[in-house]
C-alpha cells in the first residue's frame, strides 16, 4: 500500500513527533511517507500535493488548531478519490470518538489515544484480511454502523524506535522546532487539561534519549523542546538530563522544558544557576491563576509562594529565560480576580508572559461539568469560552484588550526601561497600564492593522499623550533611550521628531569632540563620530536613573555608538554640563 502520514502544523518552523513515531513504529513492514503542512497553506494546495502522491491510505494527525482545515482536506480528497483510506488520531478526535464518525462521514477510521501499536495493525488488516474487530483502540463503521474497539494496554515506551532518525528530516533540523519525549503522562489531575486523564507517568529509555540528543545535535538542530507535560516531577531524572545536556551540548542549542516551580527543590536552581550556560535553558511554567478557590475547583495544587521562589532564583541567576502562563475564564476568577492574578505574575517580571484563554476541549473535567459554573463556550475548535457566571463577554474583550499590547510591549521586549518606569511610577499596577492602553489600541483601530517598529513607539507616545501623562518628558527620554540602545544599525528616520535643529546638533557634536568625554571610550575620528553615532539631549540624568531609578532633572547627552562590526550599539551618556570645552 501506497500510505502517507500528514498533519497541518500551526506554523512552518514546528515539526510533528506524532507522526513519526507511527512510521518508525510501522517500519519496516510498511514504508510510511510523511506530508507536512501549515493552516494557512490553501487547502487546494495541500489536496493537490496529497493527490500526485497517488496514495492509498492517509493518516492525519489532529489538534485543536488544525481540525477545521483537515477536516475541508479530507472532504475534498474524498470527492476527488473515495477509495482513499482515511483514519485520524490525535488529542481531538480521541474523545467523542461517537460524535466525530457521525458528524464527518468521510472519516473511515479514528484510532484513539496512543495510536503507534494501533496505527500499525489496522495497515495490517486494511492489506490482509480486513478483520477491523481485532483491532484494539479503533472506531469505524460496520454495516452502517459506528462500532468502537476499546484500547489495550498502554505500550513500553522503552520499546518504541527512535521518531528521529529519517534522512529526509536532516536538511530542516537547524530551520525548525524539533520536539522530543522523555516521558508520557501526568501526575497532577488540572481538570482544564488533557494531560490530567491519562492516570500516571511513563518514562522512555534514557540512554536511547541521550542518543537521540545527541544526533539531533550532531545534524543541526538548534531549538529542542521537551513535550513532558512534568520535565521535573522526578528531581533524580531532572538532574540527571540537566547534568547530560551541560556536559554535551552544542553551543547556540537551546532546549525547552515545561516544569512545575513549585516543586523544584531549591539546589536543583542553584546547580542550574552554577553549572549552566546562559541562554542553555528555557522554562515554561503554567500558573493559570492565584486565586486559591479557582485552584482548587479545577484540582489543581499550587504553593504560589514556592513558585515565586523558583522564579525568583532563577530569575536572579540570569542563565535561564523563563514563559510564564495565565489563563483568564477559570471556575469563578472574575475580572477582579483575573486583575489580581496579572499584577502577581507580573511583579516576577517573567521574560514572557503569557495570557490564554480557556479552552473547553473535549473530554476534559471542566467541559463535562460546565454548566455547574455557567460556561458558554465556541462550539467548534479552540472550544474557547466566550463567559461564565463570572466573567461575562463584556470582560473577556477587555482582558483580550490586554493581552494585544502585553505580547507587543512586554513580551517582545522593544523598550523594557521605558514600560517599567510606566507600571512602577505613572499607573496603579501593570494591569492598569496594560487595560488602559489596550483599550485606547481597540479605539484607534490598530489591531486590524500592522505595525512597523517605529509606529510601537509612536502610538505609545500618542496614547501617553492624549491621557495627559504627567513627565512626559522623562518617558519620552527612556522611549528614545530604548529605541536606540535596541537598533543594530544606525536609524534613518526615528519615530519621534528630531528636537534640535542641524547648526544646533553640529554645536552639540562639537562640545562632545572638545571635553572628550565620549571620546576616550570610543577612540573615533570626527569623522567616525558624525557617521556611526546618533545624538540626543535629554530632560533628566538618564546614567544616574539606569544605575539607581533616581530621576534627577539635569539635562543629559545621550550618545549611541552603531558600527557593522559590532553585534548591538554602545550606549554613553553624561550630564550636558560635563560637555564645557575642555
Amino acid at each position: 500500500m501506497n500510505i502517507i502520514c500528514a498533519t497541518l502544523n500551526a506554523k512552518y518552523i514546528h515539526t510533528n513527533i506524532a507522526i513519526r513515531y507511527l512510521k518508525a513504529y510501522a517500519e519496516p513492514e510498511f514504508d510510511v511517507a510523511l506530508a507536512e503542512y501549515t493552516i494557512k497553506d490553501p487547502i487546494i494546495n495541500i489536496v493537490s500535493d496529497l493527490m500526485q502522491k497517488a496514495p492509498e491510505v492517509i493518516g492525519f494527525s489532529c489538534y485543536i488548531w488544525n481540525i477545521e482545515e483537515t477536516i475541508k482536506t479530507i472532504k475534498m480528497i474524498k470527492k476527488i478519490n473515495p477509495s482513499i483510506q482515511i483514519i485520524v488520531g490525535g488529542p481531538e478526535v480521541t474523545y467523542d470518538v461517537h460524535q466525530w464518525m457521525e458528524v464527518v462521514n468521510e472519516f473511515d477510521f479514528i484510532v484513539i489515544g496512543e495510536g503507534e501499536k494501533t496505527f500499525k495493525q489496522l495497515l495490517v488488516e486494511l492489506a490482509g484480511t480486513r478483520d477491523f474487530d481485532s483491532v484494539p483502540g479503533i472506531a469505524y463503521r460496520k454495516e452502517g454502523k459506528v462500532k468502537i474497539i476499546p484500547q489495550s494496554n498502554k505500550l513500553d515506551l522503552k520499546e518504541l524506535p527512535s521518531p528521529h532518525r529519517f534522512a529526509e528530516d536532516i536538511s530542516h533540523l537547524s530551520k525548525r522546532v524539533i520536539y522530543i519525549e522523555t516521558s508520557r503522562g501526568c501526575p497532577f489531575s488540572c481538570q482544564f487539561c488533557l494531560s490530567s486523564i491519562e492516570v500516571g507517568v511513563r518514562y522512555f529509555d534514557r540512554e536511547k534519549v541521550k542518543d537521540d540528543i545527541r544526533y539531533l545535535m550532531a545534524n543541526g538542530a538548534r531549538t529542542i523542546k521537551f513535550v513532558d507535560r512534568t520535565f521535573n516531577i522526578s528531581r533524580s531524572y531532572a538532574m540527571e538530563m540537566f547534568q547530560f545536556l551541560i556536559d554535551e551540548h552544542v553551543p547556540g542549542t537551546v532546549f525547552q522544558f515545561e516544569i512545575t516551580a513549585d516543586i523544584m527543590r531549591p539546589e536543583v536552581i542553584e546547580f542550574l544557576n552554577n553549572n549552566a550556560p546562559a541562554g542553555l535553558f528555557r522554562f515554561e511554567i503554567g500558573v493559570q491563576s492565584t486565586n486559591d478557590e479557582t485552584n482548587e475547583l479545577v484540582m489543581r495544587r499550587q504553593n504560589f509562594e514556592k513558585l515565586k521562589r523558583t522564579v525568583t532564583m532563577v530569575k536572579e541567576g540570569g542563565k535561564i529565560d523563563q514563559h510564564l502562563d495565565l489563563i483568564a475564564g477559570l471556575p469563578e476568577e472574575d475580572y477582579s480576580s483575573f486583575k489580581k492574578t496579572f499584577n502577581d505574575v507580573f511583579a516576577m517580571r517573567p521574560e514572557e508572559l503569557q495570557l490564554g484563554f480557556l479552552k473547553m476541549l473535549r473530554g476534559t473535567g471542566l467541559r463535562l461539568r460546565a454548566a455547574d459554573h455557567g460556561y458558554v463556550y465556541m462550539d467548534h475548535s479552540p472550544y474557547e469560552i466566550l463567559g461564565n457566571n463570572v466573567l461575562p463577554f463584556a470582560d473577556i474583550i477587555r482582558i483580550k484588550q490586554v493581552e494585544d499590547v502585553l505580547e507587543k510591549y512586554w513580551n517582545d521586549h522593544r523598550m523594557d526601561q521605558t514600560i517599567e518606569y510606566l507600571v512602577t511610577r505613572v499607573f496603579p499596577t501593570p494591569f492598569d497600564f496594560f487595560q488602559d492602553f489596550g483599550a485606547f489600541w481597540e479605539r484607534q483601530g490598530w489591531s486590524r492593522i500592522g505595525h512597523q517598529l517605529e509606529d510601537l513607539f509612536r502610538r505609545l507616545h500618542q496614547f501617553l499623550k492624549e491621557r495627559k501623562t504627567e513627565d512626559l518628558s522623562i518617558i519620552e527620554g527612556l522611549m528614545k533611550y530604548d529605541y536606540l540602545a535596541g537598533k543594530k544599525q544606525k536609524p534613518r528616520k526615528p519615530w519621534w521628531k528630531l528636537d534640535m535643529e542641524k547648526n544646533e546638533r553640529t554645536e552639540m557634536y562639537q562640545k562632545v569632540i572638545n571635553s572628550g568625554v565620549f571620546l576616550r571610550s570610543l577612540n573615533l575620528a570626527e569623522k567616525e563620530l558624525y557617521k556611526h553615532t546618533v545624538l540626543e539631549e535629554l530632560s533628566f540624568n538618564l546614567e544616574k536613573y539606569l544605575s539607581t531609578g533616581e530621576v534627577e532633572y539635569t539635562p543629559s547627552v545621550l550618545l549611541v555608538y552603531y558600527h557593522p562590526s559590532l553585534e548591538k550599539a554602545e550606549v554613553f551618556s553624561c550630564s550636558k554640563s560635563q560637555l564645557k570645552p575642555a
